[in-house]
């Protein structure tokens, strides 16, 4: 090895030292963990797959937090995409002042997501927030969004979509992709403003729309901010995601053992999705023109 390249790794040391300590090595450590009763303050004591066969066949709330999870997934993933591409569509117009209006659609998503929790603690207020008082001035009686269990998760959902305006970005990033020409010509040919929609900028955002889509599910399978400030969970584990149970196991009951056995069973369903994902690119994502 030569000497330039022993400054090289001088340089990246601290980085390297920072993700061994602080990643490779809890990453790997966990794996032993999973099959341990461990609770940090005594060693922990090897059971096997105790703690897999316990969470399989002992835990329904596992199992409901699993069921929650991937149904925000299957609601937030898609909606969140299709409102994207239709707004970062519009903001692709080429009209006066478009770079306030990208501005503010982008603005949400950079906010803090515990200060846009607060936030919408208060406008979900049944009593005083905001969307129940607008619904009263026209007769109607607003729901109690984040008390009802029938209402908390699509409430959940919503919240999420207001932060859209981060992919959104990408989709018009990807919209200033796509070659001129190419409409030039499908306007000379007589093709209508749906057409070229249709036939040329989703087929060529589908990579965009690809990428976000695996974003945004290993994001979903990961939800735990809204969860935990506004819900705890409830109410009646309407709201119970799995990485929020898995913190709970880990800090709030001490069983560090159970709750890196569910880190691994989050880990292998993520990757399980990525990869049906990556499978089925090749039927609807085009790349190229």
């Amino acid at each position: 090895m030569k000497r330039r390249d022993w400054v090289g790794y001088a340089f990246i040391a601290p980085w390297l030292i920072g993700f061994l300590l602080f990643t490779a090595g809890p990453f790997l450590a966990s794996i032993y963990f999973s099959f341990t009763r461990y609770n940090v303050v005594t060693p922990p004591v090897w059971v096997g797959a105790a703690n897999y066969e316990a969470l399989f066949q002992q835990d329904p709330l596992f199992w409901k937090s699993l069921g929650v999870t991937f149904r925000y997934a299957l609601v937030a993933v898609p909606l969140g995409v299709v409102i994207a591409v239709i707004l970062a569509l519009f903001l692709n117009l080429n009209i006066k002042g478009i770079a306030v209006y990208r501005t503010i659609f982008f603005l949400p998503s950079i906010v803090p997501t515990v200060a846009t929790s607060m936030i919408f603690l208060w406008i979900l207020n049944p009593q005083i927030g905001l969307i129940n008082g607008l619904l009263r001035s026209f007769g109607i009686i607003g729901p109690a969004w984040l008390a009802d269990p029938n209402w908390a998760p699509w409430t959940l959902v919503f919240m999420a979509l207001w932060g859209v305006g981060g992919s959104m970005v990408i989709y018009l990033a990807g919209l200033k992709d796509i070659p001129t020409y190419l409409y030039e010509a499908a306007i000379l040919d007589g093709a209508t403003p749906y057409r070229r929609m249709r036939l040329i900028t989703l087929p060529l955002l589908t990579p965009v729309i690809f990428f976000n889509v695996v974003m945004g599910c290993i994001g979903a399978f990961q939800t735990f901010t809204q969860a935990f400030i506004l819900t705890q969970g409830g109410p009646e584990d309407s709201t119970q995601f799995y990485a929020l149970y898995l913190f709970n196991r880990a800090w709030r009951y001490g069983d560090m053992g159970y709750a890196s056995a569910m880190a691994w069973i989050l880990f292998a369903i993520v990757a399980v999705v990525t990869s049906l994902l990556f499978r089925s690119q090749k039927r609807w994502v085009h790349y190229g023109s």
